[in-house]
């Protein structure tokens, strides 16, 4: 028997092992991960640039989680990556700060800690943004690279080893079991039963669907957050250098006039690539940078959030048909150069090939985003980029290459106390499949809450 099982090895499995292994037995603790150990995480695309659809995919799923191939931005604040600002408060938020930072420091993180909104310029770009109806947000950032953020997870891995904490891969969990409203345990694919006196669920965005099962299973309240959808955005880094250079991750928020939906940019990576993500049976879009190399293109997504209401209950499975269709037209991902979309026109290979943008998903398949993404997401991505361009000209170029489609799934959220704790007794909920967190910081931070809940019960 297991005192704790955490379902998940993402940054909220991995903080929530460490913060418990500090003061319990490591063999008290057993984490399951449906992916693979992070030194046996091998992309075919990435190494030999044909995507072979892994299952599960080695992009999102193993150890670090969809983090540890993402470009490791540490995000320090309340006011983007989730939701923990509100459930904890500014002043509980604010002293888990320091606290996710030391263990990232202590496992290998650069401490070049960037308050990039204390620059004189930021102010300028701020003002500039307001002008044109839209938000600039800035916060202190760290940025890892997807190379020196796979170290630091692996570093993460030996120490929790070390302690003797039992970590299970290639499994999945089929079932939450509990007894009188109080959680006793977990069953796995393959029929064995984990006896537990707590069970924390901290699955990422492939874990969607297992969280949605779960919770419709056991009956629990939830609401569901916006879906977010969208495209992935691709231009000369020249375009963005001024701003990434500071800001490193520009991050802008704007309502459109037509439908008032909010659009964003999310997951900027300065000189880097476009990469294929397979989660089940569909294949979406995200993107990458690197500590130590600079490569000719910037990518970054923009995401229309749209909320759905009564009596729909499965954006989820929304976001996954449009992906759907995207797949069907193309056997993968499209890609469009932003002029042939405003103009209707499916751009072809000579057009691409023409383009300055040389796509950097070198197996995307020139199409047509129009026949994919609903009118209200098309006119609030295009109307957006118009925008940004008088922001950062050039963003709104013929030649931006556009690739679709990209969606994050982390819709579904059960209703959790401000310990994270669900309806049924013991058991958590943490990190971005839960619809609490959106990012690396937060997610960890949300493991940190769950462990120090546990903690103070166990004495």
């Amino acid at each position: 028997m297991s005192k704790v099982v955490i379902i998940g090895a993402g940054p909220a499995g991995i903080f929530c092992g460490l913060r418990l292994s500090e003061v319990l037995s490591g063999e008290d603790i057993t984490i399951i991960e449906k992916g693979k150990p992070i030194d046996k995480r091998h992309c075919p695309l990435l190494l030999n640039g044909k995507c072979v659809s892994c299952e599960p995919c080695s992009m999102i799923s193993g150890w670090g989680g969809a983090g540890a191939y993402s470009d490791g931005k540490l995000n320090i604040t309340g006011e983007i990556g989730g939701f923990l600002n509100e459930i904890l408060g500014e002043r509980r938020f604010g002293s888990f700060v320091p606290e996710v930072l030391k263990y990232f420091y202590d496992h290998g993180a650069p401490k070049d800690l960037d308050n990039v909104a204390e620059r004189p310029e930021v102010d300028d770009w701020r003002k500039r943004a307001r002008l044109l109806g839209m938000k600039l947000i800035t916060f202190p950032i760290i940025h890892l690279g997807t190379d020196k953020t796979k170290e630091v997870l692996a570093n993460m891995y030996d120490t929790l080893r070390n302690r003797g904490v039992n970590i299970i891969f290639d499994t999945e969990v089929e079932d939450i079991l509990t007894e009188d409203k109080k959680v006793v345990g977990v069953r796995t694919s393959s029929g064995d039963f984990l006896k537990a006196d707590y069970v924390v669920v901290a699955v990422g965005r492939s874990g969607a669907d297992d969280l949605t099962r779960w919770v419709n299973g056991l009956g629990l309240h939830f609401g569901t957050n916006p879906v977010d959808l969208g495209v992935r955005v691709e231009v000369p880094a020249e375009v963005l250098l001024p701003m990434t250079d500071v800001l490193y991750e520009v991050k802008l928020e704007y309502y459109s006039k037509a439908f008032e939906d909010k659009v964003r940019t999310f997951c900027m990576n300065p000189g880097g690539e476009v990469v294929k993500e397979h989660l089940d049976d569909v294949i979406t879009v995200n993107g990458h940078s690197y500590k130590e190399k600079f490569l000719p293109n910037t990518n970054f997504a923009v995401l229309v959030s749209t909320y759905f209401t009564e009596p729909f209950k499965d954006p989820v499975a929304y976001g996954k048909h449009v992906a759907k269709l995207a797949n069907l037209l193309s056997d993968g991902i499209i890609v469009q150069r932003f002029g042939d979309l405003v103009n209707g026109h499916r751009s072809t290979p000579e057009r691409i090939k023409r383009s300055i943008v040389k796509p950097s998903l070198e197996d995307s398949i020139p199409g047509d985003l129009n026949a994919v993404l609903p009118r209200r997401h098309l006119e609030s991505i295009i109307e957006f980029l118009q925008v940004l361009d008088q922001f950062a000209p050039g963003v709104g170029s013929r030649d931006t290459l556009l690739y679709g489609v990209e969606v994050k799934f982390y819709s579904m959220r059960p209703e959790i106390s401000n310990v994270l704790e669900s309806e049924i007794s013991n058991l958590f909920m943490a990190g971005d499949g839960a619809g609490i967190t959106r990012g690396l910081f937060q997610a960890a931070m949300a493991g940190l809450v769950v462990a120090d809940t546990i903690k103070e019960r166990c004495m």
